[in-house]
């Protein structure tokens, strides 16, 4: 059973990066679709102003706390805490790690022009063996989407990266998993492709043990101001929400 602990009303699921990694292991060897999705605190803010991206959450397989100030927030108030975060990108990696012997079959969709295909090439150098069985751009038009589909079928793929940024991702899955009968794993990577290709880097280990990648993000890019103020926004209105939960 998938325990889950509420942060600021998202079921956020209790598991460390070990049981989600074997999670994605499970699913894959079942017969039937799998949604996994990684909020951080801007991806909550959305889903509260959001009810149908809110409930598309709530009806996920497996929610990850991808942002430190999740994991926070649900440690600032006694109950269920979150163990620990997990990145949806070391996540990906993690199953990568085991992809050939678990028989995983990535398809990469999402991204700018170019960058799921070098993030293939990136993959492939970095896990011999591994198998990234298509690639697909996230620009398209509605009327591309059946050709969209009928491609990731065709691949035999069971592992689905989509990499829209949220919530057009989340939606995507949502609306469109019936049509792909082969696919165990679908799974919301945000910006992951993007650094798989080498086009963003990832903030050096230490920032990332600090659950510092955020500043160290905004130091790079200091045009991210505005939506770093999203996380202490959010930590309040997480503290006030717990408060009125209690009434």
């Amino acid at each position: 059973m998938n325990r889950t602990v509420d942060v600021f009303g998202v079921s956020i699921s209790k598991v460390t990066m070990n049981e989600a990694t074997s999670k994605i292991k499970e699913f894959v060897k079942s017969d039937t679709f799998h949604s996994i999705y990684t909020p951080n605190p801007e991806i909550i803010m959305l889903a509260k102003k959001d009810e149908k991206f809110h409930q598309i959450l709530e009806e996920a397989d497996l929610v990850v706390p991808d942002g430190i100030g999740v994991v926070i927030a649900s440690r600032i108030k006694k109950g269920e805490k979150l163990p620990e975060r997990v990145a949806g990108y070391d996540l990906v990696q993690n199953t990568m790690k085991e992809a050939v012997k678990e028989g995983y079959k990535y398809y990469f969709f999402g991204s700018k022009p170019g960058i799921s295909e070098e993030a293939a090439v990136k993959m492939r150098q970095a896990y011999p063996g591994i198998e990234i069985v298509g690639t697909r751009n996230g620009y398209f038009k509605p009327e591309d989407e059946a050709d969209i589909i009928a491609d990731i079928n065709a691949s035999g793929a069971n592992i689905l990266l989509v990499a829209l940024g949220a919530p057009k991702q989340e939606k995507w899955i949502e609306a469109n998993k019936h049509l792909m009968p082969n696919v165990r794993v679908a799974i919301g990577v945000g910006g992951s492709l993007d650094v798989m290709s080498g086009n963003v880097k990832r903030a050096p280990i230490a920032f990332q043990k600090l659950g510092l990648e955020w500043f160290y993000r905004l130091l790079k890019e200091p045009t991210r101001f505005k939506r770093m103020l999203v996380l202490p926004e959010f930590l309040i209105k997480v503290i006030f929400y717990k408060k009125e939960s209690r009434l």
